[in-house]
């Protein structure tokens, strides 16, 4: 499975980010093209452990259980429970600020993920981190058809 931690794997994170622009319209979902980066932002804050939310209720009762069904090789279902960014955010900046924080997780490296767990699957290991992360960004970014 590709993984954030796997340079191939990180350029082609980036390239997709390249090509979303402040038109950029998504296929489904809320957020706009600016809030999805800030989003995105904020699943990899989680991973690096530099944010600690709680564990919700819903992932404390299945999270667990749900979890194989994400680390797989299948695209996640669309329009699922998500932390939204309502606020409004600048392009630009989420867009270098998301590129930023994936180069430093891809030079980090696996052993400088968290252990703090998920905020809704719970304990992963570096490696589900580092899939997790990957999966979820080329999810969005397929979400607005790059």
């Amino acid at each position: 499975m590709k993984d954030i931690f796997n340079q191939a794997d990180t350029m082609e994170i980036l390239n997709q980010i390249d090509k979303l622009s402040p038109s950029s319209r998504s296929q489904w979902g809320k957020m706009d093209v600016a809030q999805l980066l800030a989003h995105c932002s904020a699943f990899n804050d989680i991973a690096m452990g530099e944010t600690f939310p709680p564990r919700g209720w819903l992932g404390i009762l299945i999270g667990t259980f749900v979890k194989p069904f994400f680390f797989n090789d299948k695209p996640p279902a669309r329009n699922m429970s998500t932390i939204m960014i309502v606020e409004e955010k600048e392009f630009e900046t989420e867009k270098v600020k998301l590129k930023q924080k994936n180069i430093t997780s891809q030079n980090n490296g696996p052993e400088k993920c968290t252990s703090h767990p998920h905020p809704f699957f719970g304990k992963l290991t570096p490696e589900q981190w580092g899939i997790g992360l990957y999966k979820h960004l080329n999810h969005h970014l397929n979400q607005f058809g790059v």
